[in-house]
């Protein structure tokens, strides 16, 4: 099997969330272009934690834009006015034919992914 992360997701398995490690063990896991430049674009990262960033993201496989995905994300943000990186997020999933899971709820307006929406307990 095989999923697309959204920051938050990837953040919440940096911050030791054992349920995150659960789900995402034996998965294929995607993470957009995105995603990378957030993660590594934190303000005041640490060379510990651009370690870390970089030890699992050389263990995903990071999707760089091609047209289809640029062409589904300015349809995702004609029709549903989400934030450019969030269509673009959910673009890749489109693209990819696979689950995004977020911790983010404004994706489950799309009907066009499939969506797993994420709670910390």
């Amino acid at each position: 099997m095989s999923m697309l992360i959204d920051t938050n997701i990837a953040l919440y398995l940096f911050g030791g969330d054992a349920r995150i490690a659960e789900i995402l063990d034996g998965q294929v896991v995607y993470v957009s272009f995105i995603t990378e430049l957030e993660l590594l674009g934190y303000p005041n990262i640490t060379a510990d934690e651009e370690k870390v960033i970089m030890d699992f993201l050389d263990n995903c496989v990071v999707m760089d834009p091609n047209s289809q995905i640029k062409e589904a994300s300015v349809k995702f943000r004609r029709r549903y006015g989400l934030k450019l990186p969030d269509c673009i997020i959910a673009a890749t999933a489109y693209y990819l034919g696979i689950p995004l899971i977020s911790a983010d709820k404004d994706f489950m307006r799309m009907k066009e992914i499939d969506f797993v929406a994420y709670e910390r307990s």
